[in-house]
């Protein structure tokens, strides 16, 4: 019985957790900019700079990476324009 309860509890949890709300803006560019770079590991670095920089920035520069077609990997790059940017 005691078993039970501590697997029933766990699932919940692993619902709750599947569960992702966008509140903001800045998260919804954030998550936009990793989708573009194809870089999702690593979201919520571009969900800080999109709160940090500028969410129509960050998003404008990461299409224009996309657009380039000799770069091997875009998020490098990108992050590369971004520190040149804070300069």
């Amino acid at each position: 019985m005691e078993n039970l309860k501590k697997d029933g509890y766990l699932q919940e949890l692993a619902k709750r957790g599947a569960k992702k709300n966008i509140s903001q803006n800045f998260q919804f560019i954030g998550l936009e900019v990793a989708t573009i770079l194809r870089d999702l590991p690593h979201k919520s670095l571009y969900i800080k700079l999109a709160k940090d920089i500028g969410p129509d920035r960050i998003l404008s520069l990461a299409k224009d990476v996309v657009d380039r077609r000799n770069i091997k990997n875009p998020a490098a790059y990108f992050m590369t324009l971004v520190k040149n940017i804070e300069k």
